[in-house]
């Protein structure tokens, strides 16, 4: 058993300040008095999160999980890796839940307007649990980029959101990831609300040749580090 080490500190500068203006819905969302710290209380520490039923056998296949007259239309890809600890220990019994726009860059949500046509056979969303060496994959199709209004119209790289649960119910980190050489990623105002390019190179999924799958999928590999110097980008830990 490795040796237990104390967690090294975080560093609240790793994330953009609350109210960046080049991000205008920031604006009317930043909070304008101090944050206030609440107490844990013994049932937000206690779990579980989730129950003890099984995950359905096509959760993390978002090419067919939703499916009813064929498999998802779109670039079909493999996103996989590991779920760590500042150590590079696994976390084996993780849940790792994705959301995300199909291949023309639209959400299978009420209020999504945009005017690309919905895939009747995408739903948009996955789930899977960590194994024992603390990897996870989905199989899905590579979303499309998508505009939103800001100061005009701005657009947003493909990516792919992800929630990661724990075993108690404040135990959970969003985030999202982007994809390797995708030129829309320096040019989006949301990304470039983060300053360091280390944070954002933490949420970029690099192109993974030796995992693709043959006449089927290209892969990508993000691996999920949940505290320390090398942790990903959490959106939710900005406070």
């Amino acid at each position: 058993m490795s040796e237990l080490t104390e967690f090294r500190p975080r560093d609240r500068n790793w994330h953009p300040a609350a109210d960046t203006p080049a991000y205008r819905s920031t604006t009317y969302r930043a909070p304008r008095r101090s944050l206030l710290a609440v107490p844990q209380s013994i049932g937000e520490l206690s779990g579980p999160v989730f129950g003890d039923t099984p995950l359905d056998p096509l959760g993390n296949d978002l090419i067919r999980n939703y499916a009813t007259t064929g498999d998802a239309i779109g670039e079909r890809i493999i996103v996989h890796g590991r779920v760590l600890d500042e150590n590079e220990r696994p976390i084996p019994g993780t849940l790792i839940e994705i959301w995300q726009a199909n291949a023309g860059g639209k959400y299978r949500h009420v209020n999504d307007t945009y005017v690309a046509a919905l895939d009747p056979n995408f739903g948009g969303c996955g789930r899977v649990i960590s194994d024992a060496d603390g990897r996870y994959s989905f199989r899905t199709i590579r979303p499309g980029p998508y505009p939103f209004p800001n100061e005009g119209c701005d657009w947003r790289p493909a990516h792919i959101h992800l929630s990661i649960f724990g075993h108690a119910f404040v135990q959970r980190l969003v985030t999202q990831l982007y994809f390797e050489g995708d030129p829309l990623i320096p040019r989006c105002v949301i990304v470039n609300t983060i300053k360091d390019p280390k944070a954002i190179d933490s949420l970029i999924a690099k192109l993974d040749m030796d995992a693709m799958h043959a006449f089927d999928c290209l892969a990508y590999r993000f691996d999920i580090v949940l505290r320390g110097h090398q942790a990903t980008y959490f959106e939710d830990r900005g406070s």
